[in-house]
């Protein structure tokens, strides 16, 4: 099973025409440090905050695309943003944190940049049972002086690197932006960029690329062609896996009328696949909050399901957030009273884009010693009745890294197809 998540940042600009060549790697000046003292945020507060984000986030593209499906990352969006701010001043600066719902009077902004330092470190000590590869790039126009400060912030707290780039040069900036990403994603996204402004000074990238195994996987002789209804009168044809006899985290929500499981991969991930009664998605996801995700995963228990059938898919999502973001708060940066100063030393930068595009794959693949994972269960007793879940209608899912509770994707699936 893998995801793919990709974000970049457009940022426009005026400065002279130049024509000049080759892409190479931006030269930063060591000298400068990030002070580590001060107060962090720990894991379990950057953790819910990003939770509160993705979910926000989740309800502005859901209302704009009800019948569609919804594919994103928060954590690479929010980690994008966040290092936007690092340039950032004033009501900009501001505008950003809060939008990303940090409270900039009990946490200062260098402990937010520190927390993402310390999470996004961990996750890229996945191990060798998942894959999980996150960082950022900036490619910047050749002549534009970025001050040594914000390019080394960027390099110590988010590992982004940074290139130079002749803009006045578009299809060969292009081809070398998508080149990198493609490299990044495993070449699951190709074609990140389709064109460019000829007013681009920089170009800031995120990606994120997960793949994980069940710990108990599906078998692909047992999987079948079946119905996903749409609604109450469409359906299409889907091929639908199918796991027997499993014992796994489970709990039933009555008051939002949706069942909860959690599938867990090899290493540290796991994802929380949401099921609401038929005509209850909107109910369900009305109520999405970070305490609503706490409240599941509390209420998780093992129980033992006797047919689990869930849709082999793969789906897409391609999203222009500098239509989404101002409803979140964050409006300034995208206009010219954008102040990121701490850049270039100039207020001669604002944000023209943020494009994230995700991919989503899921499959039977699981451990390569399947017998290693089983488990070994005792019989019913006779008169229980069989406990069959059926994710044959549209659902959720939430993938997140369990050892620092982080949301790394989410997902509303509607139509596998």
């Amino acid at each position: 099973m893998a995801f793919i998540a990709v974000m970049w940042i457009l940022m426009a600009g005026s400065y002279p025409a130049v024509l000049c060549f080759p892409n190479g790697t931006l030269e930063t000046d060591t000298s400068v440090h990030v002070q580590e003292n001060g107060t962090q945020v720990d894991s379990l507060t950057l953790a819910s905050i990003n939770t509160d984000f993705a979910f926000s986030l989740y309800k502005k593209l859901a209302l704009k695309n009800p019948d569609k499906n919804v594919v994103f990352s928060p954590l690479s969006i929010s980690a994008a943003l966040s290092i936007v701010s690092l340039g950032a001043k004033g009501n900009t600066l501001e505008e950003i944190l809060e939008g990303l719902k940090f409270n900039l009077t009990e946490t200062p902004e260098a402990d937010i940049h520190r927390g993402f330092k310390d999470l996004l470190q961990r996750l890229s000590q996945s191990g060798d049972q998942e894959q999980i590869s996150i960082g950022s790039a900036m490619f910047i126009q050749k002549h534009l002086q970025i001050l040594a400060e914000f390019q080394e912030k960027t390099r110590a707290l988010y590992q982004a690197e940074a290139f130079t780039a002749d803009f006045q040069q578009p299809l060969e900036v292009k081809n070398f932006i998508n080149g990198y990403v493609s490299n990044q994603t495993q070449g699951k996204i190709k074609e990140l960029i389709s064109d460019l402004d000829d007013r681009t000074a920089m170009v800031l990238v995120n990606y994120i690329y997960f793949k994980g195994k069940w710990k108990m996987h599906f078998d692909p002789r047992f999987t079948f062609e079946s119905e996903f209804y749409l609604d109450e009168k469409r359906s299409v044809k889907v091929p639908m896996m199918k796991l027997n006899a499993l014992t796994t985290p489970y709990f039933r929500d009555e008051k939002l009328s949706c069942t909860v499981v959690e599938l867990k991969y090899t290493g540290k991930a796991s994802a929380l696949f949401i099921l609401p009664d038929q005509g209850m998605m909107q109910q369900v996801e009305a109520s999405l909050q970070p305490e609503t995700l706490r409240k599941w995963k509390k209420s998780l228990k093992p129980r033992k399901i006797d047919e689990l059938y869930l849709p082999k898919f793969s789906i897409s999502t391609d999203y222009s957030l500098e239509k989404v973001l101002p409803e979140l708060g964050i409006r300034e940066v995208f206009s010219s009273q954008a102040d990121l100063s701490r850049i270039t030393g100039a207020k001669d930068l604002q944000v023209s884009q943020v494009v994230h595009k995700a991919v989503l794959d899921v499959s039977e693949a699981g451990t390569e010693a399947a017998a290693a994972t089983r488990v070994n269960y005792f019989f019913r007793s006779r008169g229980m009745p069989a406990m069959r879940l059926f994710f044959n209608r549209p659902f959720l899912m939430v993938i997140s890294r369990t050892d620092v509770q982080t949301t790394l994707f989410m997902a509303k699936v509607t139509n596998p197809k």
